[in-house]
């Protein structure tokens, strides 16, 4: 599917998704963004939906200004994955032993590490700057200071809601390794106070939304916000390197005796603001619900428990801000499908993999998530397809 541009107020809408199948309230929610006097543009990927604070699957231009809630609470979500000299024969036939062994070593749900992780014993884990990124702490807003030991007890932990580890194989029977995860509590209230602080300011009184409050360039608030925003995103990416380090290792214990060996890394954000330039100007973009996707770029769009999710190679494609899908996209709220779907349902949508198929992940059944071959298939001109990839454990939160 190529762009359709459909009619916002300042800006048009960029969408890589029919305009039929976008839910109103979605629709409602991007011509508000539209209408802010800041935007510069505004693209929208195939597995658009209804968001909190802004569209999920957007990519949001703007001159001069961010909007902390369209960021959203978990700043720097994202994805990592990695792929090993296993193949599915060198597995065992039981993989609930393996499924064990990951949750025993990466903390799921509100769980954290008795002690912090020490990245002198994590085999392959990048430390440096580890000393310098804790230090920083300090200079966070005061509203999370007593959160310190709670974030070094989270890192390299899971999450919960959508987050997932997985095991996973490709078309060549070579095993993945690849997991979801973002900045866990301390992001959640480090986003929670600034967007409560943009939410006051006098230029944001008049919006349309005040979801969409902002903060504006060369002001503290603007600078208090971007320090702790990227702190949060590094924090995210460290998070996802211990917790695939921690993966690493359950594999190699699970297989004893066979030496496995791990290929670049590949991850990714999709909940984040970065700074780039577009015919020549400076813009702060944030990708809500979208990944990077340059030209060579490597990324990862997944799909849902029990479906594919794919490896990437961006194409680069101006139009989208250089930008593709994060995943499959909701296509009903979790209240909607705990109401729709049974436990049954979710032991059928799930069969042949190893997971939890009870009535608390109800809400993450496929059937609750978009058809992520059809999302591939709509963003064509954004990415190219590497890797399709077929999950055998998914471990959840």
């Amino acid at each position: 599917m190529s762009v359709t541009q459909v009619p916002g107020v300042r800006v048009p809408i960029r969408l890589w998704a029919d305009p039929a199948g976008v839910e109103p309230a979605a629709m409602q929610q991007l011509r508000n963004i539209s209408s802010l006097p800041w935007i510069a543009g505004l693209a929208v990927m195939p597995d658009v939906h209804l968001g909190k604070g802004a569209t999920v699957g957007s990519v949001i231009a703007m001159r001069d200004a961010v909007c902390p809630a369209a960021v959203g609470v978990d700043i720097g979500c994202g994805m990592s994955a990695v792929r090993t000299s296993v193949t599915t024969r060198q597995l065992p036939d039981d993989l609930s032993r393996l499924r064990s062994r990951i949750e025993r070593a990466i903390p799921v749900g509100r769980g954290a590490h008795k002690e912090p992780v020490d990245p002198a014993r994590l085999p392959g884990f990048r430390s440096a700057g580890w000393s310098d990124f804790w230090q920083r702490f300090d200079g966070l807003a005061s509203a999370v200071k007593p959160r310190r030991e709670r974030a070094a007890q989270q890192m390299g932990s899971l999450g919960s809601g959508n987050h997932f580890v997985e095991v996973c194989t490709d078309g060549s029977g070579r095993i993945w390794l690849m997991l979801h995860s973002g900045s866990r509590n301390i992001g959640k209230e480090l986003a929670e106070h600034h967007i409560g602080v943009a939410r006051s300011l006098p230029h944001n009184q008049h919006l349309t939304d005040r979801d969409l409050a902002v903060f504006i360039a060369r002001t503290p608030q603007m600078e208090a916000y971007r320090r702790d925003l990227y702190w949060a995103q590094e924090y995210a990416r460290l998070n996802r390197a211990a917790m695939m380090s921690l993966f690493k290792n359950a594999l190699r214990d699970e297989l004893r005796g066979l030496q496995v060996e791990f290929e670049e890394e590949i991850s990714c954000h999709h909940n984040y603001v970065a700074e780039e330039e577009y015919d020549g100007e400076e813009l702060l973009v944030t990708r809500k619900g979208a990944i990077s996707a340059r030209a060579g770029e490597y990324g990862i769009i997944p799909g849902s428990m029990g479906t594919s999710s794919y490896i990437v190679r961006g194409l680069g494609n101006p139009e989208s801000f250089h930008s593709a899908s994060h995943g499959a996209g909701r296509r009903m709220s979790r209240g909607a499908a705990k109401r729709r779907f049974t436990r049954d349902d979710l032991v059928a949508q799930t069969r042949g993999v190893e997971c939890r198929k009870d009535s608390g992940v109800i809400d993450e059944i496929p059937g609750a998530y978009k058809d992520i071959d059809q999302v591939i298939a709509d963003q064509t001109d954004l990415v190219e397809v590497v890797a399709k990839l077929r999950q055998l454990v998914c471990v959840k939160g």
